[in-house]
Formats: C-alpha cells, sequence, structure tokens
C-alpha cells in the first residue's frame, strides 16, 4: 500500500510518516518546502511537492497511492487562512483523491467540532467531516481531544523560564492524547475493516484542567509557577476588534477557537470501544503523568550538562 501523508511536517503528520515507515508502508508525503520536510526524505519517505491552496498541483501526488492520511491544518504565522486551507484546500484534496481512485481516506477533525457553530474552525471541520462522508470515498474519521505536544510551550516552558502561565477564563478540562498514540490509531484503521466509513473520539487515560497540568509541572520542575488569568470578555473583546479589519480575520477566527477551550466544557469521551475496535491496550497509551515527567527530565538534565560545561569554561578563564 502507498500512503499519502498531507500535514507530514506537523505535530502529528511526522508521528504518522515515522508510524507507517516503521510499519513497512511506501510514504509519500504531500509538502510545500522541501528543505522543511528533508528530515523525512531521510527518514525514507518520498517527498511530493503540492500546495492546498492550489487545486492544480495536488494530482500529481496521487499517482499511484492508495491511501490518503490527512493530518494539516492551517497554521497562525502562514499567509493562508483557515478557510483558505482547512476549507477550500480539503474540499479539493477530496475531490482530488475521490477521481484519482483511492482506496482510503483518513482525516483528523476535532472533538466536538459539532458543538460551536459561531466558532470558524469547529465548523469548518463539521462541513469537512460532512463532505468527506458524502464524496463516497471509504473513509475514517478521528476527533482527537487534544495534543500532549502543545503542552509544552502553554505550561512546561513557561514555568521553566519563570515567565507568566496564561489561563483563559474557567478553562475546561481536556483529555489530552500523545501525538504518538494518535498515529498508531491512524495507521492501524488503514487496515482495519471495522473502522471503514466510521468516525472516532480520540482521547486520553483522564481529563486534566489548566491548574491540574500546572501543579504537575511544578512538582516535575520543582518550580513555582506565576499564573495570569485572561477572562473570557477580554477574549471576546479582541476577537471582536480583530473582525472588524479584513487584514486581522484570520486572527479573529482564531481568537474564537480559545474561546472553546475558555468555555468550561470537558473535552473527552469514552474510549473503550475504540480501544476493543482497534484492538489497542489502554495501558499502551501514554498518561500525561508520564509524557511531563519524561520531558522534564530530559530538560533538566540538559540545563545541568550546560550549567557544567559553562562553569568548566569560566574556570579556564581564571588566571592562576
Amino acid at each position: 500500500m502507498v500512503l499519502l501523508v498531507v500535514g507530514a511536517t506537523g505535530t502529528l503528520g511526522r508521528q504518522i510518516v515515522r508510524r507507517a515507515l516503521d510499519e513497512g508502508y511506501e510514504v509519500k508525503c504531500l509538502v510545500r518546502n522541501f528543505q522543511k520536510a528533508s528530515f523525512l526524505r531521510e527518514w525514507g519517505a518520498q517527498l511530493v511537492k503540492a500546495d492546498l491552496t492550489g487545486p492544480d498541483s495536488l494530482p500529481p501526488c496521487f499517482e499511484n497511492v492508495d491511501a490518503v492520511i490527512d493530518a494539516s491544518t492551517s497554521r497562525p504565522a502562514e499567509k493562508e487562512g483557515i478557510y483558505d486551507v482547512d476549507w477550500h484546500g480539503k474540499v479539493a484534496l477530496i475531490q482530488t483523491a475521490k477521481a484519482a481512485g483511492v482506496e482510503r481516506f483518513i482525516f483528523f477533525s476535532i472533538f466536538g467540532a459539532g458543538d460551536y457553530p459561531d466558532v470558524p474552525l469547529m465548523e469548518i471541520k463539521r462541513c469537512t467531516e460532512e463532505f468527506l462522508e458524502e464524496s463516497g470515498l471509504n473513509y475514517t474519521i478521528f476527533r482527537p481531544c487534544g495534543f500532549m505536544q502543545g503542552l509544552i510551550g502553554q505550561y512546561a516552558i513557561p514555568i521553566l523560564e519563570r515567565q507568566s502561565v496564561w489561563v483563559m477564563g474557567e478553562a475546561g478540562a481536556i483529555a489530552y492524547m500523545n501525538s504518538q498514540d494518535l498515529a498508531k490509531f491512524a495507521v492501524k484503521a488503514l487496515k482495519l475493516p471495522a473502522a471503514e466509513k466510521a468516525t472516532f473520539p480520540l482521547a486520553g487515560r483522564r481529563a486534566w484542567g489548566a491548574y491540574e497540568i500546572i501543579r504537575l509541572c511544578e512538582r516535575l520542575s520543582d518550580q513555582r509557577a506565576s499564573v495570569s488569568q485572561m477572562p473570557p470578555a477580554l477574549l471576546r473583546a479582541a476577537r471582536n476588534i480583530a473582525a472588524f479589519f479584513q487584514w486581522t480575520w484570520d486572527l479573529a477566527d482564531r481568537l474564537a477557537f480559545t474561546e472553546v477551550s475558555a468555555s468550561g466544557n470537558t473535552m473527552d469521551a469514552p474510549m473503550d470501544e475504540v480501544y476493543q475496535t482497534f484492538e489497542i491496550d489502554s495501558h499502551e497509551v501514554t498518561t500525561l503523568e508520564d509524557y511531563m515527567q519524561e520531558y522534564f527530565t530530559r530538560i533538566l538534565k540538559k540545563l545541568k550538562e550546560l550549567d557544567f560545561e559553562s562553569g568548566k569554561s569560566a574556570k579556564k578563564k581564571v588566571p592562576f
């Protein structure tokens, strides 16, 4: 089976590529920049250049492709907005896959996408799910609650650097999952009949609130966190201001998405049937405690090594 991975340089996409290669798949990666994706070629994947916002660039990527895993999404630093990539781009991708006769199409949405019609990214994900379901493709849709990887920049690094950790409103608990575990489900779905034309939530072992994560990071780093809370009203005001100017519309859409986490709603789902369907033992799935423990152990060891090296350099400069 030849697999095309879209969003292969992202947090989840690269783990899907790694997992698929390890399991013997021939992997193509749809990328816009060969230089930024060079590590994927070093792993053994083939790079094909295309852009979701340029539909004419897509058909050549599908030559001999049997299955697609789409883990792509627009990024804040990119000039293309949510509608360009996550809607128009995905429609073009699905249509091209259909025309190419692709056997399987696996799409990563967001948990609760149908519950927030006023949040552009969530509504776009819901519409994309619907478009894929009606396309005639043999699909699998996953709805992850959140990535553990995102917690490093949000909590761990600010605490280590003694900067403020921002908590938005009465943030609801989220059942984060390691992207490596998400990749395991995605690759397994390629050959699993029970995953055909089906939708599955992907939630971690338990849901964690913001202050629980902060306390965990404090314990593992042996440092106190400086916590600042952003009121929901301030968040909505910033969104309204951004929506007033055309060049900040995409910012407004992204601020709207942050209101999902600030809403107080828990993002979690029962996983027993999902584990059973995919024949995955729940104890094989990374816990947040283990993930953070590994990160802090590694980073603190590195910091000690850097302090040791800087100490050696300083001693060499001292005259005797």
